[in-house]
């Protein structure tokens, strides 16, 4: 390879390696607005780094995964779900000689749109929105309109498609954007289940026998478990599957979840405070469009208040979200100025 540059260098290594099934750097669909491409990175290494040094990415930190604005150290948040989905997902890509570039900026990229209070949010923003809300169609646009003061990213076709269909719902047009959406599963379900066992809402005893009998004990265990069946049931074919009985003991684990932690009478009040929050939030700035930012302003204009707001409220982490509730809800002392509340 001497003589050729780093990314040739790249494109030679994955002709050598990848599946024939895997996405190629050099065969991207491109992106919406041409660019002067870049003599050391591909195209997907590119949109890695911009989904990185993006604000909504930044944001996640601050956002809920399961537990509101949880006090410990220790409890996942949505950044730390994207950090697990990202290694989970290149784990899977490489076992199956996949696009790993191409996987881990999707992963990155996933949940950029979520609502502040995680799924109990994108309930309620879904049910105010005329035309609903869902996480996975604002993370594209968050990439694509929201980012760089309205430029969006301009991010490759590939990437795109991946953030969209991430959800088990959809039908990603790349292997790599299917090893993402398994592993926004197999992440979610594992990490929610230590969190909830560190809140105290469960013991390791009470997750069904049958599932542990199939994945493991462990977070560990599960994870290796699922991935290894991956591999099994997908190496040399054109998917991303895992086999019938590691699936259904997932799908399983999944509906135990939802029975025991995520919708709970705890959880109910939780979800009940996010709805009256994001609720009262919504109708004021509906009815006070000049309150908003000057960049929602713009994007009421360009597009309608209900967009603009959704993309507002969205865009919230948690914290921030309650501040401005107070500032426009609770009678106080004193009051923070629209710029202390104002996200940059």
């Amino acid at each position: 390879m001497a003589g050729l540059s780093i990314k040739e260098r790249r494109y030679a290594l994955e002709e050598q390696f990848l599946s024939p099934y895997a996405c190629r750097s050099k065969d991207t669909r491109g992106r919406a607005r041409g660019e002067t491409p870049c003599n050391m990175r591909t195209e997907f290494q590119r949109d890695r780094d911009r989904i990185i040094y993006s604000k909504a990415f930044l944001r996640l930190k601050n956002k809920t995964q399961v537990f509101f604005s949880p006090e410990g150290d220790h409890f996942r948040t949505r950044m730390t779900h994207t950090i697990d989905v990202s290694q989970i997902a290149r784990s899977i890509a490489r076992s199956l000689a996949l696009n790993e570039d191409l996987a881990e900026a999707i992963a990155l990229g996933h949940d950029l749109g979520h609502t502040p209070f995680g799924h109990a949010g994108e309930r309620v923003l879904d049910s105010l929105a005329p035309g609903g809300f869902s996480h996975n169609v604002q993370s594209l646009r968050v990439v694509d309109v929201l980012e760089k003061e309205g430029r969006g990213l301009n991010l490759t076709f590939e990437v795109r498609d991946g953030i969209l269909n991430h959800k088990k719902s959809g039908h990603p047009a790349t292997l790599e954007g299917r090893a993402v959406s398994v592993a926004d599963r197999i992440a979610y379900v594992n990490h929610d289940i230590e969190d909830a066992i560190r809140a105290g809402l469960l013991r390791e005893d009470e997750l069904p026998e049958e599932d542990v009998a199939v994945l493991g004990a462990t977070s560990r265990d599960r994870i290796n478990t699922m991935i290894s069946s991956i591999y099994e049931n997908s190496a040399g074919e054109n998917r991303v599957v895992m086999g019938e009985k590691e699936a259904a003991a997932l799908e399983h684990l999944r509906s135990f979840m939802f029975e025991k932690v995520y919708i709970t009478p705890l959880s109910r009040r939780e979800e009940e405070r996010a709805k009256r929050m994001l609720s009262a939030m919504y109708d004021y700035f509906i009815g006070h469009r000049d309150k908003l930012p000057r960049f929602y302003r713009g994007l009421a204009e360009q597009f309608s208040p209900e967009q603009a707001v959704c993309d507002y409220l969205s865009s919230m982490t948690d914290k921030f979200a309650v501040a401005v509730f107070n500032n426009l809800f609770v009678p106080r002392s004193w009051a923070l100025t629209q710029s202390d509340v104002e996200e940059d």
